[in-house]
């Protein structure tokens, strides 16, 4: 039976869709840009600071679902330029340090509300 994962540590949605559905040992993480959780305001800066809070956020909603990072097994990632592949890749790797999951990453037009980046993620329990 699927369970819809709602975090305070996560901006709240701001569309019809879930932060996280958990079906099955698996945890499905819709994409996340760089909004703060407390005011859903972006982050200050650049593609640096949207990218340690896209991470963060989605640490949060991990957590939340009772996940880790290290149980994340893939990761899709956007950015609205390609020419920031490698600072993202260095806030990246500060996160995801040994067995990294699959990826995908690709430049879009645009994301959601000025976005940066956004990512969405998979994850799945280890002991399932």
């Amino acid at each position: 039976m699927k369970k819809i994962i709602s975090s305070a540590n996560a901006p709240k949605a701001v569309g019809p869709y879930s932060q996280a559905v958990e079906i099955n040992g698996m945890l499905f993480i819709s994409g996340q840009v760089g909004l703060k959780p407390l005011d859903n305001v972006m982050a200050e800066g650049g593609i640096s600071e949207q990218s340690y809070q896209v991470l963060e956020n989605i640490n949060g909603i991990l957590a939340e679902a009772g996940y880790s990072i290290d149980d994340v097994v893939q990761c899709t990632c956007m950015l609205t330029d390609l020419g920031n592949f490698k600072v993202f890749n260095e806030i990246y790797s500060k996160y995801f340090k040994s067995e990294f999951p699959a990826r995908l990453t690709y430049q879009v037009s645009a994301l959601p509300i000025g976005a940066l980046i956004e990512i969405s993620c998979i994850a799945v329990k280890n002991d399932f």
